[in-house]
């Protein structure tokens, strides 16, 4: 279940119940109807939608409100119940939490968390968990049902008055409200072991299993899983008893580790050398050139013993392939990778669009729900703060774009999923090529043999970008089609580019006959790049070619305007403003501006009868 849930309130006594979940939930993102409920961190027009979205996400939906307006809202995306997140209700008047969907997904769960938090009832539906205490077909966390296909027929017949023939070791299971016989035909068992299920026999595998890895840079995926695949079989382990793969921090960017956490469906965490070293006493087969190499006397080894903690055995020594090794750790109980080292931070370039959330993408919503920490300019993490309302928020002034890009890859670095907001598109005078340049000049240092290299763990970290809208892409939509043809995107800013190089790229871009989108074109200290601009472009441009003036485009003060060449307002355009010269081919149409491809078009082609 995700982590994050959204509660969706329509009323003030609502949002005042919200408050008393926050300590129990952090992760609650409260959505409330517009207009009506103060201080939510999102506020919806269209309950259905923003449930659907949520839903979509595979986020956790909880409503106070009627269960009827859950049911209508999600109603057309309901498919395969297995996938379902779960969905809940609450009566607020009436003292009633009501599990509606993914009951066995963590919904019955939530729905009792729900009711102990405020003092309610819940009211699950499921007959199975209702009669029997338990749901057999959703084991708890750090449990695994091996055979789900034999679960209806197994629990049809406990239903029937069965008796089961042992008594079951694990806590969750003993909560069962059925007979024991030892003579019994119907069976549970409990096992690390590669055992097949049967209608009369339900095997659950505890996660107990830490699986440790190591290998060589750039090792195949195919390698490794085959090794592992190979490893687990020849012992008769289960890969689904397999909690986690755990191997060297040195190792977190390896695709090899991450492709084979993937197929067994388990996180990849990662330990620093000194951790592992303090294995030593227990591994099977130190080895002094391992030592040597990365500062520890066993990867592998090492890495499963420290996952599988106090009280764990080495069931399966080092196993090697030509590239690539691994060992098995037995823990006394399930594991939980989550407490266990660390995992592969992750840095998401986030292109928040000109401002308007109804401009950002789903990918960057997705990005910015994931994130655990948001780096940015203070005014774009203002735009944001309705999405993300439980993360750690790292500011900046203007002008520490490096120091941005830097606090954001060390957080990433020390495992962190970090969000690094930018305005627009992040690759569009953003800080997209200068995540990747300073990439670049850690690890040239390094192959240089510098000392100070600045951050190697940075080159570890998973970068993404998220493409935005950029402020000349709201522009030209709000004009019309501007950018219908060529065009060339300059900024006008020398801070960063020396104003020759600048001139020259204006020169070309007008003598190319281009449509000229102009970023940063008048600041209260650079008055003359702008005009400077101008006249390049009229050199070669009709006094009445067409210029759009987008001020604020997609946020609060938004102001669009045409002008003629020769007679654009330069005092009133700054900073907050892009500027759309025409091409020679550039036409007004009633009020908007285009700029045609060269389709050819007939009279009467698909004119209408």
């Amino acid at each position: 279940m995700s982590d994050r849930m959204n509660v969706f309130v329509f009323t003030e006594s609502g949002r005042e119940t919200d408050e008393r979940l926050r300590e129990r939930f952090p992760g609650l993102c409260l959505h409330g109807f517009s207009g009506r409920v103060r201080g939510a961190e999102r506020a919806f027009a269209d309950a259905g939608a923003a449930m659907r979205s949520a839903f979509g996400r595979g986020e956790p939906v909880v409503g106070f409100c009627a269960a009827g307006i859950v049911i209508r809202a999600l109603a057309p995306l309901l498919s395969e119940k297995t996938r379902e997140p779960p969905v809940v209700a609450i009566g607020e008047h009436t003292g009633f939490v009501v599990p509606l969907l993914g009951g066995h997904r963590g919904a019955n769960r939530l729905a009792r968390e729900l009711a102990g938090c405020l003092g309610f009832q819940a009211a699950a539906t499921t007959a199975g968990e209702g009669r029997l205490g338990v749901a057999l077909d959703a084991p708890p966390s750090g449990w695994v049902l091996a055979n789900p296909g034999h679960y209806k027929r197994f629990a049809a017949e406990l239903l029937a008055g069965e008796a089961v023939r042992s008594e079951p070791s694990a806590a969750w299971l003993r909560r069962g409200r059925w007979v024991i016989a030892q003579d019994a035909r119907l069976t549970i068992e409990e096992t690390v072991r590669d055992v097949a299920g049967s209608p009369a026999c339900l095997v659950y595998h505890p996660k107990r299993l830490a699986l440790g890895v190591g290998c060589a840079r750039d090792t195949e995926p195919e390698e490794l899983a085959r090794l592992v695949r190979d490893t687990l079989a020849e012992h008769g382990l289960s890969p689904r008893a397999v909690a986690g793969v755990f191997s060297l921090d040195l190792k977190s960017d390896e695709p090899a580790m991450h492709a084979l956490a993937g197929r067994l469906g388990v996180p990849a965490r990662f330990f620093d050398a000194a951790t592992l070293e303090r294995q030593t006493p227990r591994l099977a087969t130190p080895s002094v050139a391992v030592f040597r190499e990365v500062g520890c006397h066993g990867v592998a080894e090492g890495a499963a013993l420290e996952a599988a903690g106090e009280g764990a055995k080495l069931i399966v020594s080092k196993r090697k392939s030509r590239r690539a090794t691994c060992a098995v750790a037995e823990a006394p109980a399930p594991i939980d990778p989550s407490s266990r080292g660390q995992c592969r931070g992750e840095l998401y370039v986030v292109g928040l669009g000109p401002g308007d959330e109804r401009w950002r993408s789903p990918e960057a919503d997705a990005a910015l729900a994931r994130a655990e920490a948001l780096v940015g300019y203070r005014g774009y993490l203002d735009l944001v703060a309705p999405v993300a309302p439980c993360q750690v928020r790292h500011p900046f002034p203007l002008g520490q774009e490096v120091q941005r890009v830097e606090a954001a890859l060390t957080l990433a670095a020390s495992g962190r999923r970090v969000a690094l907001v930018c305005s627009g598109d992040p690759g569009v005078f953003a800080m997209a090529s200068l995540v990747f340049e300073r990439l670049d000049a850690v690890r040239s240092a390094l192959a240089a043999g510098m000392v100070d290299s600045g951050n190697p763990g940075w080159l570890r970290v998973a970068v993404e970008v998220m493409p935005g809208i950029s402020a000349m892409q709201g522009a030209a939509a709000r004009a019309g089609a501007p950018l219908g043809h060529d065009f060339c995107v300059i900024s006008l800013s020398d801070l960063l580019t020396p104003w020759p190089v600048i001139e020259r790229r204006l020169t070309a871009c007008a003598e190319g006959d281009f449509v000229a989108a102009l970023y940063n074109p008048r600041s209260q200290r650079r008055v003359e790049p702008l005009s400077r601009a101008v006249e390049i472009l009229r050199a070669h441009r009709l006094p009445t070619t067409p210029v759009v003036v987008g001020r604020n485009v997609g946020r609060k003060g938004e102001r669009m305007s045409l002008h003629s060449l020769s007679e654009l307002p330069l005092e009133s355009t700054d900073m907050s403003s892009v500027v759309i010269v025409g091409a020679s081919t550039t036409r007004v149409s009633g009020s908007h501006v285009y700029t045609p491809r060269g389709y050819r078009c007939r009279p009467g082609d698909g004119a209408l009868p």
